[in-house]
């Protein structure tokens, strides 16, 4: 919430009353408490969460790898992405021996 500007004065109970008092009294306003208004809910904006969204990460390869995957065109790092979830069906990653 933003902060105030200094020496902001709030209205009193009694002000308050009465501005609340003139508006009912005005046909060309409505109360925000009036309970023929139908407040719609706010919408989330942007673009929808995924349901497994992905993971940003630092990782080192060697440049043989980088250079056969960039070659490959725009879309490159998706395919890296599943070339090793295909791997993955078939391996365990505890397998490869360092």
């Amino acid at each position: 919430m933003p902060k105030l500007k200094p020496g902001t004065v709030f209205p009193t109970t009694e002000e308050d009353a009465k501005i609340y008092a003139a508006v009912a009294d005005d046909e060309d306003s409505m109360l925000l408490e009036d309970p023929q208004l139908k407040l719609t809910p706010l919408k989330k904006r942007g673009r929808p969460q995924k349901a497994q969204p992905k993971i940003a990460v630092s990782v080192r390869y060697t440049p043989e790898v980088i250079s056969a995957f960039k070659a490959s065109g725009a879309g490159w790092q998706t395919r890296m992405d599943v070339a090793l979830q295909d791997w993955l069906k078939t391996h365990q990653p505890t397998e490869i021996k360092l």
